[in-house]
């Protein structure tokens, strides 16, 4: 009866377990993991801080007791894997509530073991009340801060995904928020222009913005800044990154890859065969360049704890490259991504053109529509689809959700004038902004 083991309890790791159940009713399955809860839905923790999601209690999607009940896979939480010996195939485990530790056999291993949220070296932090939001119990702990000692300020530092959502649901809270980013313009992952419409959003919304700017000393509620300026808040919540936790795949002698992940194969194996590793420690490769790449987001996580649960299981499927496909809520704006962006097809200096389509989310004439920006990079020669973004107040992600298909389909620019997609003025338009700049792209042959 195959043994297989798997760190972490949370999006890849909890999924690959359910999934290898689904295939394998007979395979004994552990799952082990250093926190107190187990499968939550992460992303929607700025939510709960922000009320938006009233019961917090709402995001955990399982317990220790429902898994071993509903699918007969036994959850060890409070228990850190402080070693794998790939030759004896067994992992050294540690109880973090008795200090216990002893060693666990495996046949099959998957290693799910996430990211940390990046705390810089900082004169004086530890006299500061500074939080990270990367669990569940960051999230509690930074609930519990606001509830007990009522802030009226805050500083974020960071703006890319987490720290955008935490000033709009900081700010929602009416705590005034002082956004603050080391590069010239927000998200760097977009475009500057889009990236300058959401800073306009974030004014508009009195969130206090310096880019060019990190925290480069704190003394109690003052931050000196690089650029010479002081803040006065109540609490600080960095948000400047995810490191990948691949310190026991390093330990173990597993190859990470130039990304920082752990590298993987086609099936999410490591250069161990026996040794799986999914999510956000992973490195996989960029869907349209090849060149490798690290998606620390939900869906990769999520459709490699698959693959490698087929893989295990006999019925081997292929991992495809990524696009990073995402989106992001900024008050009443919406952004939405996928593929390469402008800065990335200069630094690689791939021939590339945009087409830049502006117009209305459905018919102008419906009452509820609203305005959106639609961008798409291709190649001038082949027409082949680079990526696209689009940022508006409604639609915005069903579009770039039609870019990704086409681009993971081989589609060129101009067949985006041939999709029939789906129109009534509450929707779209007869032709919907995907198919406009497919007709625009055609004058530039």
């Amino acid at each position: 009866m195959e043994k297989i083991i798997i760190v972490g309890a949370v999006g890849g790791g909890a999924t690959s377990a359910g999934q290898l159940r689904f295939y394998n009713k007979n395979a004994i399955i552990k799952i082990f993991d250093r926190d107190t809860v187990m499968s939550y839905a992460a992303c929607g923790t700025p939510y709960a801080i922000g009320e938006v999601i009233e019961d917090e209690e709402s995001l955990l999607m399982a317990n220790p007791e429902q898994f071993k009940e509903k699918r007969n896979i036994e959850v060890h939480l409070k228990h850190e894997v402080t070693g794998i010996d790939r030759k004896e195939k067994r992992i050294r485990v540690k109880n973090l509530e008795t200090g216990e530790q002893f060693l666990e056999s495996y046949d099959k291993l998957i290693l799910s073991p996430g990211g940390t949220a990046v705390m810089p070296d900082i004169k004086g932090a530890q006299t500061a009340d500074i939080f990270r939001l990367r669990s569940y119990n960051d999230m509690l702990a930074i609930k519990e801060y606001i509830q007990s000692h009522k802030p009226q300020s805050c500083t974020i530092s960071g703006a890319g995904f987490i720290g955008l959502e935490m000033a709009e649901n900081i700010k929602e809270l009416g705590i005034d928020v002082h956004l603050i980013h080391k590069s010239d313009y927000i998200m760097s992952i977009l475009d500057e222009d889009i990236s300058r419409e959401i800073e306009k959003e974030l004014l508009l919304n009195e969130v206090h913005l310096q880019t060019n700017a990190y925290i480069t000393e704190i003394d109690q509620r003052t931050q000196t800044l690089s650029n010479g300026d002081r803040l006065e808040t109540d609490f600080i919540i960095m948000s400047i990154g995810l490191a990948p936790n691949v310190g026991l795949a390093k330990d173990a002698g597993l190859e990470i890859g130039t990304t920082g992940g752990i590298m993987t194969n086609d099936y999410m194996q490591t250069n161990d065969p026996s040794i799986y590793a999914i999510g956000d420690a992973t490195e996989n490769f960029d869907l349209v360049t090849g060149e490798p790449k690290r998606v620390p987001l939900a869906w990769p996580a999520h459709r490699q704890a698959y693959i490698a649960a087929k893989h295990i299981n006999g019925e081997p499927i292929e991992k495809k490259g990524l696009l990073g496909t995402s989106v992001l809520k900024i008050f009443n704006l919406t952004v939405a991504m996928t593929g390469l962006n402008e800065n990335t097809l200069r630094n690689l200096e791939i021939p590339s053109v945009s087409i830049v389509h502006n117009g209305n989310s459905n018919a102008g004439y419906y009452p509820d529509h609203g305005k959106l920006k639609l961008k798409v990079h291709y190649n001038p020669d082949s027409r082949k689809l680079y990526g696209a973004q689009c940022l508006g107040t409604k639609g915005v992600d069903k579009r770039i959700d039609v870019i990704a298909t086409a681009i993971y389909a081989g589609l060129t620019i101009d067949d985006l004038q041939a999709l029939e997609l789906c129109y009534a003025p509450p929707y779209s338009s007869p032709k919907d902004p995907v198919n406009m700049v497919g007709y625009k792209a055609d004058k530039k042959k």
